[in-house]
């Protein structure tokens, strides 16, 4: 029988399986969560648990096909506990891939990071891995923002890889190799919510998407906006991939999404981004207006907001941005409105810079503001 290690931070251990795991698996393998984002059976019973950590543990470790680890922490009173379970599944040759779940009493505090970089450290220097692989569901942002924690590369996406319950679904992919830093290799932008007077700006969330949907097939918004018109008409699955898109953005530092809702209702007004953003440089400002809130400010405000986000200092939990740019079609007189209201200068014309959404082209106002300008 394979002796199992014992590794430990101090704080975060990582260890053999026990009888007393058994109502930890159980809570954690039916959380919907866990559920959501692995193939652990929908309906987890404790034999279900009593399999897992009895046999399929140990006998990873026997077959020396998959290194795997209960993960014990203390909770808010020092009490240890179950907090999930953690895996290198061994690909040969120097190969392994990453696997873990948390249970959800831990989540947000850090436990899985402080495993997983236990379980790196081990990987590479007792089994003298080369590279770790990062599989996961495209969607799983809690998964992928741990790996981008670590170092780990994102490469792409593999479209139909993973199978979830019978189905082939896109999964992320990333890798760390022996010797390479675990930390961020790249800026993660946050979303930070900012209160106005009329308008809140925050991330988007679940209960936004039938408004999205509305805003998105609005032909007043899809004259002006092409990737609007792409895809249209718009459902819960085109809206979906299309906010994985943006989320995406977020997840590679390339920009900044913000819902705009009602500072009382929370309901969704509108939408503004910062988009192709370069850390430290400029980005490009774009809104829309929910048709039921037009003509109450509200695109005004977001702007005059996001533009202020944009340039306040890093230290201060700005984006510390020297340059913003907007492109308003010459049609577009409320936009313009919008975005000088917001500070923007006109800097030029671009023609035939805008396809509207009868398919004629018309001319586009550059517009631009320096943050020196702003603080003068």
């Amino acid at each position: 029988m394979v002796q199992i290690p014992t590794l430990s931070d101090g704080t975060v251990t990582l260890r053999a399986p026990s009888e007393d795991d058994i109502d930890g698996s159980v809570e954690q393998c039916q959380d919907p969560l866990s559920q959501r984002w692995t193939t652990v059976p929908v309906s987890y019973t404790r034999d279900d648990a009593k399999t897992y950590l009895r046999h399929v543990i140990p006998d990873g470790w026997e077959a020396d096909r998959e290194w795997g680890f209960v993960v014990e922490a203390p909770d808010a009173n020092g009490a240890l506990r179950f907090a999930g379970s953690i895996s290198l599944r061994n690909k040969d040759e120097g190969r392994a891939e990453i696997a873990y779940g948390a249970h959800p009493w831990v989540r947000g505090r850090g436990v899985m990071e402080s495993a997983v970089r236990l379980l790196l450290d081990w990987g590479f220097a007792e089994r003298e891995l080369k590279t770790v692989i990062w599989l996961a569901e495209r969607g799983n942002w809690a998964s992928r923002r741990l790996a981008w924690k670590l170092g780990f590369s994102v490469d792409g996406t593999l479209r139909s890889w993973v199978d979830q319950r019978g189905s082939l679904v896109d999964a992320w992919v990333g890798t760390l190799r022996s010797g390479e830093a675990m930390s961020p290799r790249t800026p993660w932008s946050e979303t930070p919510t900012i209160v106005g007077k009329r308008v809140v700006l925050r991330a988007t969330i679940d209960a936004d998407t039938p408004r999205l949907i509305e805003g998105a097939n609005d032909p007043a918004v899809q004259n002006y906006s092409r990737t609007m018109r792409e895809g249209a008409p718009h459902d819960e699955t085109t809206m979906r991939q299309r906010e994985l898109g943006l989320q995406e953005e977020t997840a590679t530092g390339t920009g900044v999404v913000w819902t705009v809702a009602d500072p009382t209702t929370d309901e969704l007004l509108g939408w503004i981004s910062l988009f192709h953003l370069q850390p430290g440089e400029y980005a490009e400002v774009g809104y829309w207006v929910h048709s039921s809130a037009r003509g109450r400010g509200v695109a005004r405000e977001a702007c005059q907001l996001a533009v202020r986000h944009a340039f306040v200092d890093l230290e201060d939990g700005g984006l510390g941005l020297r340059r913003l740019l907007a492109n308003v079609a010459v049609v577009n007189q409320t936009s313009q409105r919008v975005v000088e209201a917001a500070g923007f200068e006109r800097i030029g014309l671009e023609r035939d810079g805008t396809l509207l959404g009868n398919g004629s082209y018309v001319d586009s106002i550059l517009y631009d503001q320096l943050s020196r300008t702003r603080h003068r």
